[in-house]
């Protein structure tokens, strides 16, 4: 199975959310159903364990989803890998993790983007190559281990002890910080921002990729605007303030397949969707 790294689902909207930092200690207490207590502890009906029961499809949509564009990405042929894809034995692997989970009331797993492929990126022996004046990383070859994924998360489980001090220390911004650099260094790797600096490049400069080759330029765009805008309703529901809006998201998620595979061929030639597609 490829080390496909694990983060815990939250929704952090309905946590107590403090001041200076999300650290916040507060210890948690259990009161039991007494006389005074009946009316804010109302029985589960049948409609409460449906309704929960259609949530938790809706987020196992978007945990399936998320797993399978994390093995891809890991398993991408330009990784060059050795061993074998195990996409359904990581999907039972998580779905087992987060029965158990569940039992006990703690947060779920699912596959972690983008740190996976950073992950294999950091593992790998990656040489530069010049092309027609442009610098190309090539992977050479990847350690393929479960060690330093191993180690991560012991790290991850001890610095619980490290509640509530120092971490409640840790202002907001640093950690805004941290997820901001993350995404800005891994947005190399993504074909989607390499054709958007087309878009505002002169096509004289355009470096030496294989689909600019064979895909026409107002064909290249189209495809990047097409996915700009889906990009964009993704955000649009992500940061939107309204819950039932938020719960819409992991349907987009899924509907994105039929769009590729039906809609966007109307307008882009199927034979350069495949150049396209064929970098990742």
């Amino acid at each position: 199975m490829r080390d496909i790294n694990l983060e815990t689902f939250t929704d952090t909207k309905y946590e107590m959310q403090p001041v200076y930092s999300p650290f916040q200690y507060t210890p948690m207490k259990f009161h039991g159903c007494d006389e005074a207590d009946k009316k804010a502890c109302k029985p589960i009906t049948a409609a409460s364990f449906i309704t929960s029961m259609a949530l938790g499809f809706i987020v196992s949509m978007l945990f399936f989803v998320e797993a399978n564009v994390a093995a891809s990405m890991v398993n991408n042929p330009h990784n060059k890998l050795k061993k074998g894809s195990a996409y359904h034995l990581d999907l039972l692997t998580t779905a087992v993790i987060n029965i158990i989970l569940s039992v006990f009331g703690l947060p779920w797993m699912h596959a972690c983007l983008p740190t996976s492929p950073m992950h294999v990126r950091g593992l790998a022996d990656i040489e530069e190559k010049v092309e027609l004046g442009y610098v190309k990383e090539i992977i050479v070859s990847v350690r393929e281990t479960r060690l330093t994924t191993l180690i991560a998360n012991i790290l991850v489980f001890l610095s619980l002890l490290l509640i509530p001090v120092p971490l409640q220390y840790i202002p907001i911004p640093a950690l805004y910080g941290v997820l901001l650099f993350i995404a800005i260094s891994s947005l190399s790797d993504f074909q989607l921002w390499e054709r958007v600096l087309l878009m505002v490049t002169e096509q004289t400069l355009y470096p030496p990729i294989h689909y600019i080759r064979k895909v026409p330029q107002k064909a290249v765009h189209t495809f990047t605007a097409l996915q700009l805008l889906q990009l964009g309703v993704l955000c649009g529901l992500s940061f939107s303030g309204i819950a039932y809006l938020k719960m819409l998201f992991p349907f987009i998620i899924i509907a994105l397949i039929p769009i590729r595979k039906f809609l966007i061929p109307k307008a882009i030639n199927e034979d350069h969707l495949e150049a396209l597609d064929g970098s990742h």
